[in-house]
């Protein structure tokens, strides 16, 4: 019964002192994560949306509280005037969420380009939603309003060749970032005037 009692101590003892060190190395790396997740993961993706810009919107971001979640903005300068944004985004694949990255041009309200960050889509197939440019050029320049489909569901996106549903829930993502837009529009133009 004794042995048990000190085995019982030296385990807990241990998990304890396991979870202790990781919740702590977890808490300072997480910096070090969310830069790198956006240096090779998201950054690419709005350095080709955002394009013709004077800064770098990696550095120049902001965040709003939106519920639950805290969504990340990425402003873009133009002549000196934060005229472009772009935030995050995501749809339901064949393969699960495709995330996105979606630009938005503040003063027409238009979208300016759909990057694909994130996928676990069939490479070869769905998988090129995030390497067709022809694909994800179809968004730039429509009004950012109303909801996206593929043509084969009555909208004006041209599905992928093999990978409606990867398409379908890009669209589905562009119509969410739709709805996020529209609820945090007030605060995102409040924000960017700090970046003049």
């Amino acid at each position: 019964m004794n042995e048990m009692v000190k085995m019982v101590v030296v385990l807990t003892v241990l998990s304890c002192v396991s979870g202790g060190s990781l919740a702590f190395i977890r808490q300072n790396t997480a910096r070090q994560i969310e830069y790198q997740q956006l240096k090779f993961v998201k950054g690419p993706a709005i350095m080709a949306i955002l394009k013709g810009i004077s800064n770098n919107p990696i550095e120049d971001r902001f965040k709003i509280k939106d519920g639950e979640v805290e969504r990340s903005f990425y402003v873009g300068i133009v002549d000196g005037e934060p005229k472009y944004v772009a935030f995050e985004s995501s749809g339901g694949g064949f393969g699960g969420p495709v995330g996105l990255i979606i630009g938005v041009d503040l003063t027409t309200d238009k979208i300016l380009g759909v990057g694909v960050t994130t996928h676990s889509e069939t490479p070869g197939v769905g998988a090129r939603a995030k390497t067709d440019p022809d694909f994800v050029a179809q968004f730039g320049g429509l009004p950012f309003k109303g909801e996206f489909k593929v043509t084969t569901d009555g909208g004006q996106i041209d599905a992928l060749s093999g990978a409606t549903v990867t398409s379908r829930g890009v669209c589905a993502g562009v119509t969410e970032a739709i709805k996020i837009y529209e609820r945090l529009k007030d605060q995102i133009k409040e924000k960017v005037k700090a970046f003049k």
